[in-house]
């Protein structure tokens, strides 16, 4: 499928795990890829890859929690290939897990202003780009804990929640402008940071709580980011797409 031919899609927290799963995922139809991460070696793992595979991509190192990286991301990407067309803003951080009675400042800060701090400035500047243009697409990511609640995780869950928010109050804003706005809510996938807890010895236990009876593949949201940034999904925005196994069905 070529559904991102001449297109520019950018992705976030690309340097491993979903991110990169839906960089490779983009390039392989045809997009041209701004990767995006504070991990060096893990964004130019990710470009190198889409390289040796035929596609185009570009690295810039950005934390998502500073205005000024942002921005400059954005300015960047469009000074390197011209254009966005489609952008997804899936950088975060699970954090310390904690409750709310032992949650430090230092990481309630921390997960909130890469989590959804981050998101935020990152629709701010692809959208005042993608006006410039007359539309586009995005996807952030939010989680199966920004529809429920998750114990053991205040910062995450109410960050998760607060993309959701975002996401919504994007989509109505920028609705009648060709903006679409939508969300992903992941639940337990095979990332690095669930590889932790398998090499911990609590991949049956987790399983066990899917309905499905197995953990998602970074894989199968990336296909779900690049369905509702295509024309597919045009008449969608707003939406909150679930990517769970059934966990929240529950």
């Amino acid at each position: 499928m070529n559904r991102f031919e001449g297109k520019v899609a950018l992705v976030t927290g690309s340097g491993s795990g979903i991110g990169r799963a839906t960089a490779l995922a983009f390039a392989r139809e045809n997009a041209r890829v701004v990767v995006a991460d504070i991990d060096v070696p893990g964004g130019e793992e990710t470009v190198r890859s889409i390289r040796e595979n035929g596609g185009e991509a570009v690295f810039i190192q950005t934390d998502v929690s500073h205005e000024d990286e942002v921005a400059s991301l954005i300015e960047t990407a469009i000074d390197t290939y011209g254009r966005l067309d489609c952008a997804h803003n899936n950088a975060g951080i699970n954090g310390d897990l904690d409750g709310i009675t032992t949650c430090t400042m230092e990481n309630w800060d921390r997960v909130v202003n890469i989590n959804m701090k981050g998101v935020w400035l990152c629709l701010k500047y692809e959208i005042k780009r993608m006006k410039r243009q007359g539309g586009g697409a995005i996807v952030n990511t939010s989680s199966t804990s920004g529809l429920v609640g998750a114990p053991g995780a205040p910062a995450y869950t109410a960050s998760k929640h607060g993309v959701a928010g975002l996401t919504r109050a994007a989509a109505l804003e920028f609705a009648k402008k060709g903006i679409r706005v939508n969300a992903v809510c992941p639940g337990t996938s095979r990332t690095p940071f669930m590889q932790r807890l398998i090499d911990a010895g609590l991949e049956d236990y987790i399983t066990g709580l899917i309905p499905a009876g197995r953990l998602g593949e970074p894989e199968e949201t990336a296909s779900t980011v690049l369905w509702l940034c295509s024309d597919e999904a045009s008449f969608i925005t707003g939406a909150m797409i679930t990517i769970d196994g059934g966990l929240t069905a529950q």
